[in-house]
């Protein structure tokens, strides 16, 4: 009888053992899952932005097109969502200053080339 009470109380303490530790391996890091997140967000953004300066360097984009990217589109989605996330994962190596003055030059950039004024 013993034996089996022992058996038994053995098994279930296992069994919340085991329990316990897939709670605690679901639960993520809350900073890995922000630095997750900064990258998805920074991809998405890279490839967005990768996607305008491909139409602005496209001879066959139209001129309202050009005036949309860059008076619109690019600056917002670059202050948005750009810089935000590149801020989060390289805190060392950027800031917002310096990318303010990246964006203002590329911004210049092609105004200037296609000679467009916001």
């Amino acid at each position: 009888m013993k034996t089996k009470i022992l058996t038994t109380t053995l098994f279930l303490i296992i069994l919340a053992g085991c329990d316990n530790q897939s709670k605690v391996a679901e639960v993520p890091n809350s900073e890995e899952t922000d630095s997750s997140i900064a990258n998805v967000q920074f991809e998405k953004s890279d490839k967005r932005i990768s996607r305008f300066l491909d139409q602005l360097d496209d001879p066959n984009t139209t001129q309202e097109a050009r005036i949309q990217i860059l008076c619109k589109d690019y600056p917002v989605e670059y202050k948005t969502n750009y810089m935000p996330s590149l801020l989060r994962l390289s805190p060392g190596e950027y800031t917002e200053s310096t990318l303010i003055k990246d964006l203002d030059i590329a911004l210049d950039y092609y105004k200037k080339k296609d000679n467009i004024q916001c």
